[in-house]
């Protein structure tokens, strides 16, 4: 996930309809950037240029001269070369820049006129999807159907904001003298602002306590360790006149109008009914729908989820990076992804249909606690789960009421201990065998190893006698217990746990004072089907196969 801007965040629009490019406002900077600022000046790349001719061409009123018409014919039909490496789209959705996706766009912001401030941006909106871009021009290039095509075109690519401002100001002075064009990509996002989905600034405490929100909102330090919930500057006075900085941030992108976006995209809703209508069958595991956790949710919970196809399986990742690409530096932001899995194999974990709800501001790294920051995702997927949400399906144009499962989560190694709350270090590390793990303390390279894997193979055979090629020892027990998750969630139901780095907080601990088998009870477990879900923590491909 490098290069995610700070302030643009969700899902990636990659050649989808122009409405598209708010259902989830994030986009890689970086990723493929069209255009270097060098010297003051706006340098495009040549395939970036040759895309941008095909473009300009056809604004009425523009002319180009020999040299640019010659460039901008060069390619192929689509107005780009073959060889300019764009990601080719499975569902075969292309940018529809019609009235009638302006007219869609425009019923989806009546919602948001809730207040005199709103409705001024709504009605402002509307008259700039009736305003000609320049007179003269044709009917269907207003400000509004403009902006968004130059819009759609700067999160397809990856533009970064000052080469996006910089382009609009050359557009500005090619085209007549009587366009609005806005002039900076500020101006160009109030235009669309309307259309916005919600993102909610939540402030928190420096150690990881508490989200300073619900019975904590109104608090200036935090209840757990007294830190501050702003930084003290030394140009603050003790009435806080001035503008008072915070010392932590969580970013939280709610996910229910998000799904309310794509089901009232009709290509998107056909798509989620993919799982069941179009999977291919045969008893081959090729998508999460062919494995038997699947089957077991949709057995158990028929008039709860599996009645209607429509309802939505995620599953949650996480991990931490570097936003700055500097090695030397320790700063760790932890984003979340959600991945929805009604979608095609092909599709579920491409960027664009991915979502992101969280973003975990640095610079440390939450660890165990986590699970402070996932509360308003796990309220929204409660609610999605005992009330479920009205939406509109657009394919099959009537409303339903969606909801929604978390299958589990995907993380590397580590995370799935942090997330979990599971021990996944010493000598019980193993999430498989927990306190059968059967660890050896390593004097010299003070480490543990784990050497009891013969447990796994038949009893008659060979290794399990072979001394010299092991520890020296025969290995005459069978593979540990599985524990199911009933006997698990005994385990940790009782345990009570004061998140936070500070002072005030405490974590689990055994009457024997031995390290426990789990830290904490994770947050999943409030969940009301978590306890029925046969595997809720898995480990990512690439650890699997590389470095476990």
């Amino acid at each position: 996930m490098r290069g995610i801007e700070k302030r643009s965040i969700g899902i990636h629009p990659l050649k989808q309809e122009a409405n598209d490019v708010f259902l989830k406002p994030w986009m890689a900077a970086g990723a493929k950037s069209a255009g270097n600022v060098i010297q003051g000046k706006l340098k495009l790349k040549t395939e970036d240029k040759k895309l941008w001719l095909m473009k300009i061409k056809k604004i009425p009123g523009v002319t180009l001269g020999e040299e640019e018409q010659g460039e901008g014919s060069a390619g192929n039909c689509h107005g780009h070369d073959a060889d300019v490496g764009y990601e080719e789209e499975e569902d075969q959705t292309c940018v529809d820049h019609g009235e009638a996706n302006l007219d869609q766009m425009l019923r989806d912001g009546e919602r948001f006129d809730t207040n005199d401030r709103e409705y001024h941006k709504f009605t402002t909106m509307v008259k700039d999807s009736k305003t000609p871009i320049y007179n003269g021009c044709k009917a269907e290039h207003s400000k509004l159907q403009v902006v968004l095509s130059l819009l759609h075109l700067k999160a397809s690519n990856g533009w970064f904001d000052m080469s996006f401002t910089e382009l609009l100001e050359l557009l500005k002075e090619i085209l007549p003298t009587d366009n609005v064009l806005p002039e900076s990509t500020y101006q160009a996002k109030k235009v669309i602002c309307p259309l916005g989905l919600d993102i909610q600034k939540i402030h928190a405490c420096l150690n990881d306590c508490i989200l300073y929100r619900g019975e904590f909102a109104d608090l200036e330090q935090c209840p757990v360790c007294k830190a501050s919930r702003y930084k003290c500057g030394d140009g603050d006075d003790e009435g806080g006149n001035k503008k008072r900085v915070l010392v932590k941030v969580v970013w939280y992108f709610p996910i229910i109008p998000r799904l309310e976006r794509m089901y009232a995209n009709k290509k998107h809703a056909k798509l989620m009914r993919w799982h069941h209508e179009e999977r291919k069958k045969d008893g081959m595991i090729r998508h999460p729908a062919d494995g038997s956790q699947w089957r077991k949710i949709d057995r158990k919970y028929q008039k709860e989820l599996s009645h209607d196809i429509r309802n939505v399986r995620i599953a949650l990742s996480t991990d931490g990076m570097n936003p700055f690409g500097n090695m030397s530096s320790r700063h760790s932001t932890w984003p979340v992804a959600v991945v929805i899995y009604n979608l095609p194999s092909w599709l579920c974990l491409k960027r664009k249909y991915i979502m992101m709800p969280l973003l975990i501001q640095g610079p440390k790294q939450p660890g165990n606690d986590i699970d402070v920051y996932f509360k308003p995702l796990l309220e929204d997927l409660h609610t999605l789960w005992t009330d479920g949400v009205r939406m509109w399906d657009a394919y099959k144009r009537e409303h339903f009421t969606c909801r929604a499962i978390l299958l589990g989560t995907i993380t590397d190694y580590p995370t799935l201990g942090n997330t979990s709350g599971q021990t996944v270090k010493g000598m019980k590390a193993c999430v498989r065998c927990m306190a059968q793990t059967g660890g050896k303390w390593l004097n010299h390279c003070r480490k543990p190893v784990y050497m009891r894997h013969r447990r796994f193979v038949r009893r008659d055979h060979l290794y399990r006698r072979n001394k010299n090629a092991f520890d020296g020892t025969v290995e005459m027990d069978g593979r540990p217990i599985f524990r199911t998750e009933s006997e698990i969630f005994a385990e940790v139901k009782d345990l009570r746990v004061v998140f936070g780095k500070g002072s005030g907080s405490t974590c689990a601990s055994t009457s024997s004072g031995e390290t426990p088998l789990f830290k904490k009870k994770s947050v999943f477990w409030d969940l009301p089907y978590w306890e029925d879900l046969d595997i809720r923590h898995a480990i990512d491909v690439m650890h699997v196969e590389k470095n476990v």
